[in-house]
């Protein structure tokens, strides 16, 4: 089955992980072997072949870059200047993959068919391009909003104000408050220029402001259900039906910790916690349930989000295990027409409506 996978930091492991994302990953492992300055060393599950083995043909890949003030002590760059240029970094990533033919960069609606006509053409042999569309996690990068405008020139087409903490523009995950003046000017520039609102890692109350304030299209990238899991990291379950109310699509992420409650990072293990991806389908589950309908679900994995193999769930190798979703799906009693939503088909309408 096709699929679309709405979170993906490939420039990130390229660019700071220093992985070659045109290896296989068992490569990409073994060049990490003995390497101890991150935690998810030799452990990563993604690469260029692996999408293409897993037929995930269609990404939002990220440029993320976190300011921080002197006071926060989160990793990050101590000036929007240095942010940017690191963002700027990693596009430069993206457009030499673009010339080795490795990727594509997919902007609006006819660039997205005639990627997904070489996806479909029925030929699973040949070194198909990866299509990406280009989101920002948080827009601490953007020095002034009129760089948000030089962003949408080179493709920007998502941006999410906010990752962890307290940001220039909104609070994030673990923060609380309402977004900043200049928060609210940039979502009015987004609304302008057409780019998608990405609620994900929005602290409740900048949730809520965003929603109020933003008349655009909007999606939530990567997420899953405070219900299941209970942390200001997930949606509630209003949060969920306030997205379905406006179309959006919710990307479901597996990062272990979102996915099983009491998980300790860098203690508890897949195994002994029981995270398998029949706790992604109990994520699906809870959506379905609460919005009536497989309309507002769709992949959005985080797969080497600054994590690997120890924090993914235990029957995943690499992201090419994807394949195993719609099955366990279909275990469950979901329809054929459910899973070509799930697995593609609720991106690919949402990207229409966006850039109709």
């Amino acid at each position: 089955m096709f699929i679309v996978d709405a979170h993906l930091d490939l420039s990130m492991n390229a660019m700071e992980w220093n992985r070659d994302l045109r290896l296989p990953v068992n490569e990409i492992r073994a060049r990490e072997h003995g390497l101890r300055d991150k935690p998810d060393r030799g452990r990563g599950t993604v690469s260029l072949p692996a999408l293409r083995q897993g037929n995930v043909g269609l990404v939002v890949a990220t440029q993320i870059a976190r300011y921080v003030a002197p006071e926060n002590k989160l990793p990050g760059w101590f000036s929007p200047e240095q942010a940017w240029a690191q963002t700027q970094g990693q596009l430069a990533w993206y457009k030499a993959m673009e010339q080795d033919g490795e990727m594509r960069m997919v902007k609006d609606l006819a660039g997205l068919d005639e990627h997904l006509a070489v996806w479909q053409d029925g030929h699973a042999d040949t070194k198909k391009p990866i299509g990406y569309i280009l989101s920002l996690e948080g827009a601490d990068s953007l020095i002034t909003i009129d760089h948000l405008e030089t962003a949408f020139q080179y493709g920007l087409r998502a941006v999410g104000p906010a990752h962890y903490g307290p940001g220039r523009y909104a609070n994030g995950t673990d923060a609380t408050g309402q977004m900043q003046d200049n928060g609210i000017a940039l979502l009015t520039k987004m609304e302008e220029l057409g780019i998608i609102l990405d609620a994900t890692h929005l602290c409740d109350d900048a949730f809520w402001q965003a929603l109020d304030h933003f008349n655009g299209h909007v999606w939530a990238s990567h997420n899953n259900c405070r219900a299941l899991v209970n942390h200001n990291r997930q949606f509630s379950d209003d949060m969920i039906k306030a997205l379905a109310g406006r179309g959006a699509v919710i990307g479901m992420a597996l990062d272990a910790w979102m996915m099983v409650p009491g998980w300790q990072r860098g203690v508890s293990t897949p195994q002994e916690m029981d995270c398998s991806l029949e706790k992604m389908a109990d994520q699906v589950d809870h959506i379905c349930q609460l919005t009536g309908s497989s309309d507002h679900v769709g992949m959005g994995t985080d797969l080497d989000g600054a994590f690997g193999k120890e924090q993914t769930p235990y029957d995943l190798d690499s992201i090419a295990d994807l394949q195993k979703v719609p099955v366990i799906l279909a275990g469950r009693g979901y329809t054929q027409e459910d899973l070509d939503k799930m697995m593609h088909g609720n991106w690919l309408r949402f990207l229409r409506n966006a850039w109709s």
